[in-house]
């Protein structure tokens, strides 16, 4: 972990409110029992989300003070995660059973570590605090792009199909450009951390790579591309599909996209059932089907060193969470690569695993990214329920093959 001083940057107490108020704001509208539910073992209530990030800045910014007496210690048990070095925690599949605290005791332990962080930045002007508070900010809005897609697919498993929140429907063009390939720079590239702003540690080192001659689509893939791929039996053929990848669509029954209705002409959306819009980018994918399509498409996925060597220098800008739309769009039609970032995470050919060179934080810390570097596969970009200010062209998300309730979807490669 590093952070830098960026020109233009936010002082660490305004960003410190503004994180932490932009959460409450993602769960205005829903009810207690809305951030109670749990819909699957891979998925957090809304409730468990809202105080495990407290409880992140309660164990590793207040904690750093040995004086400090948690606010309550019993919740040291409820709200770690997976920091096996600082203690047990309560089984994930099962936080959905804690019933207590409350929905209000948690909104006010929110208050009680918001005010003590508070202070604490007042009247200090430590530069490892500064440091500690950005990771533990950076941490809240990965949750907080969970809590969406996890109150996604709880409102999807309810036969009410409940809306989150309404959004107008915002098209920038009425039909995505024509697909078409890009090249991209081969030879040796340099990727990875650059050394200005936030990192995390698995961004590390930067370092040099090779690229091979290759290409990139211009934009994403399209519901309507993704659909032909449906209809001509791509769910049927397992010759399309990794050995892992066809036992699991036959084990799950997969016919389709998560949240595509039966139909293949809507789907469900943070904004209820609509018409599913053929031109914008499938969304919902695991790595097993993005694979898939690729091989049935005749081309392949794009590594994670040409993304990033491609995004290198383009601007943050695309539909992400600060849009409020939630939802994939359209892609913007113009020259070179559209879409990078925004819309959907992208899955890539790569699986996650550490930089050459590659050190994990000291301590606790160093259980946050370092110990899943085995069976994840890396996606890229960010999305529509990505904060603008959390991504960066080296940032490396990363899921197991199966997953598919992000927004995740992909961009065609081809070698040259």
């Amino acid at each position: 972990m590093t952070v830098r001083a960026v020109p233009g940057q936010l002082p660490i107490t305004t960003r410190f409110r503004q994180v932490r108020q932009r959460t409450l704001e993602l769960c205005a509208g829903l009810s207690a029992e809305d951030l109670q539910v749990q819909s699957m073992p891979d998925a957090s209530p809304g409730k468990w989300h809202l105080a495990h990030t407290s409880w992140f800045f309660e164990q590793f910014v207040l904690g750093r003070d040995p004086a400090y007496q948690p606010r309550d210690p019993a919740w040291h048990y409820l709200f770690n995660s997976y920091y096996q070095s600082i203690g047990p925690m309560h089984e994930r599949p099962q936080r959905g059973l804690l019933s207590r605290p409350s929905l209000d005791e948690v909104h006010g332990y929110r208050r009680y570590i918001d005010d003590a962080v508070g202070e604490l930045l007042e009247r200090s002007e430590d530069a490892e605090l500064a440091t500690l508070v950005e990771l533990g900010l950076q941490h809240e809005q990965q949750h907080q792009e969970l809590l969406l897609t996890d109150i996604k697919h709880a409102f999807w498993c309810n036969p009410l199909q409940p809306v989150y929140r309404t959004t107008p429907v915002v098209t920038v063009n009425a039909k995505a450009p024509p697909l078409r390939f890009v090249d991209g720079h081969d030879g040796i590239v340099e990727i990875g951390y650059r050394g200005e702003g936030f990192a995390f540690d698995n961004e590390t080192p930067r370092h040099r790579t090779l690229l091979q001659p290759h290409a990139l689509a211009n934009r994403l893939v399209t519901n309507a591309e993704y659909l032909a791929f449906v209809r001509e039996g791509g769910y049927r053929e397992p010759g399309l599909w990794l050995s892992d990848g066809w036992a699991t669509v036959q084990r799950e029954s997969w016919q389709h996209p998560l949240y595509w209705q039966a139909d293949l002409a809507s789907e469900f959306t943070l904004a209820g059932v609509r018409a599913l819009d053929p031109h914008e980018p499938v969304c919902h994918l695991s790595y097993y089907e993005a694979e898939a399509f690729a091989r049935w498409a005749g081309v392949r996925l794009p590594t994670e060193a040409e993304w990033e060597t491609a995004a290198q220098g383009a601007g943050i800008d695309g539909n992400l969470q600060d849009e409020q739309r939630f939802q994939p769009r359209v892609a913007p039609d113009g020259d070179g690569l559209q879409q990078l970032y925004g819309d959907v995470w992208e899955w890539t050919a790569s699986p996650y695993v550490s930089y050459p060179g590659f050190r994990p934080l000291p301590g606790s810390l160093g259980e946050y990214n370092g110990k899943f570097m085995c069976g994840q596969w890396v996606l890229r970009g960010g999305s529509c329920a990505t904060p603008r200010s959390h991504i960066r062209a080296s940032y490396r998300n990363f899921f197991p093959p199966h997953a598919r309730w992000q927004f995740a979807g992909l961009r065609l490669g081809q070698d040259r």
